[in-house]
């Protein structure tokens, strides 16, 4: 389980990128590199970083489902996820 302060630093960051989008793509687009580098460093969608939606973790993170590869085996062997079973051969 993360810290509860880096899922909300995560959040913020996630609201600073929507909030400073369109100037970030207009500046691009004008090539104005310099009032660009005026902006908050987490502005940039580059410093985001995929968590967990249940339990903040940033590692084994699957993008299809939104969660980490822990919770998504015991969600799937509890047949929480639909569609998803365990494989046999």
């Amino acid at each position: 389980m993360a810290k509860e302060s880096m899922k909300a630093r995560e959040i913020k960051r996630l609201m600073m990128v929507k909030k400073f989008a369109a100037k970030r793509a207009e500046l691009k687009s004008k090539g104005d590199f310099a009032a660009l580098q005026k902006l908050p460093k987490n502005s940039s969608s580059v410093r985001l970083h995929n968590r967990c939606q249940l339990t903040g973790r940033s590692r084994g993170f699957i993008r299809q489902f939104g969660i980490s590869r822990i919770n998504f085996r015991e969600m799937a062997n509890q047949g929480l996820i639909p569609g998803v079973k365990k494989a046999s051969w």
